[in-house]
């Protein structure tokens, strides 16, 4: 039998998440090379739109990497991310997506590590959950 590789997006701030994954490749820290990421100028650009896209195209799990709490370069907009996710949830729920296929999570730019587990944590959570039902029904 086939194992299953989920498909993760990571959409990730440009001062804090994007640079810690920057920083866990300089390490040379593992994460799992399914782990998509799109930079974003901050986390609260990221629209529920785009969240639902992303699971529209077949992604199996997505999370929104932003600043640390209190630390956006953008004053709040790792706040509004958060909602937008949450928002993303009760969507996600109500289509018969799991809503813990959307997650939140905050990194500063020195977390290199950090990043790399987030990635490995949030691909082995998907990996169980299986994938993504709007992806099966596609293929079929």
């Amino acid at each position: 039998m086939e194992t299953f590789e989920p498909v993760i997006v990571a959409f990730c701030c440009h001062y804090c998440a994007y640079t810690a994954a920057d920083m866990a490749g300089t390490q040379r820290l593992s994460y799992p090379p399914n782990v998509k990421i799109i930079r974003v100028p901050c986390s609260g650009k990221v629209d529920t739109i785009h969240i639902l896209k992303a699971f529209e195209k077949g992604a199996d799990g997505v999370y929104v990497a932003g600043c640390l709490e209190g630390d956006c370069h953008f004053k709040k907009g790792n706040v509004r991310a958060a909602k937008r996710v949450e928002q993303g949830r009760i969507l996600l729920e109500s289509v018969g997506i799991e809503g813990e296929r959307l997650e939140m999570v905050n990194l500063s730019a020195g977390m290199g590590e950090g990043f790399a587990e987030t990635a490995r944590q949030i691909t082995e959570k998907i990996r169980k959950l299986g994938p993504n039902p709007v992806r099966i029904s596609k293929e079929k």
